[in-house]
Order: structure tokens, then sequence, then C-alpha cells
């Protein structure tokens, strides 16, 4: 028999047994707290690949949410819109953008999101959270600095 295993029928880690209280605390500590991070994208846009691979290689919790299976919700949309503008969120460079002919109307923006809201092709991608932090398209300095801490 191996020293210090138990034999059979008996319980091993008891309390009071040595080692027992270090392995209860190892358990006991809560993970890391880091920053969460909440991606909405299209699973085959490159920018939204880019922008998980970046959480990815910095060990981020990022929660994705593609676009296409889970449209965006006009609440969701509305907070990115107070914080950045609806013109931000418009991907005036997109394919989609063109094909309507965006380009020559002028749009307030209430029309904007109701078009964001009918197309997910037009957003500018990826919509990026970190608490009461957002960004809309690739902002990996943006996003660095999320990482880095709280801004002081």
């Amino acid at each position: 028999m191996v020293p210090g295993a138990a034999a059979r029928g008996e319980r091993s880690g008891q309390a009071g047994e040595p080692g027992y209280d270090v392995i209860v605390t190892l358990l006991a500590m809560p993970a890391p707290a880091g920053p969460t991070v909440q991606l909405f994208g299209l699973a085959d846009s490159r920018p939204t690949q880019a922008a998980l691979r970046f959480f990815k290689e910095r060990r981020v919790n990022a929660t994705f949410v593609d676009l296409r299976r889970k449209p965006i919700a006009a609440g969701e949309l509305r907070r990115f819109v107070e914080r950045l503008g609806a013109p931000a969120l418009l991907d005036a460079d997109g394919r989609r953008y063109k094909e309507l002919g965006l380009g020559y109307m002028r749009l307030d923006a209430d029309e904007i999101v109701e078009r964001l809201l009918a197309d997910n092709g037009l957003l500018r991608l990826p919509l990026a959270r970190c608490g009461d932090a957002f960004t809309a398209g690739p902002a990996e300095a943006t996003w660095k600095g999320w990482l880095a801490g709280p801004a002081k």
C-alpha cells in the first residue's frame, strides 16, 4: 500500500488530517476577479473574430452574442446610442450601407436607430461593453485601457 493512501472503506481528506485545511482553503478561494466584456457581432465577421481573439489571448472573460442568432435588443442598442451616438454605430464603409444607398440620405438619430434595429448589417462591428464603457468597431487601444484598470 502507498504511504498516505487510504485503505479500502476508509475516508481520506477528513478534518484533522495533515494538509486537509490547505486543500479546503484553496477550494474556497474565489476565482480572480477581472473585467467582464460583452461583445455583439457576427461569427463570420473579421473584426468580431479579431476582438474575440484579443480578449481570449489576454484571458479576459468575454461573453459573445451572435447577432444572427439573437438580434440586439432595443434597450441594449439604446445604451450604445446614449454613449456613442447613433452615427458612430452606423458602418458607413460597409457593403450593406452602400447597397441601400444611405450615403445619399440625411438620417437623424431616430431613423438611424430604426434602421440598425431592422438590419444588423448596418452596425459597425464589434460592439463591445465593459461596465460603463462602450466601443463600436475595432478599438484595441481602448480595450487595453479597460484591461489596465480603472481610470483615476
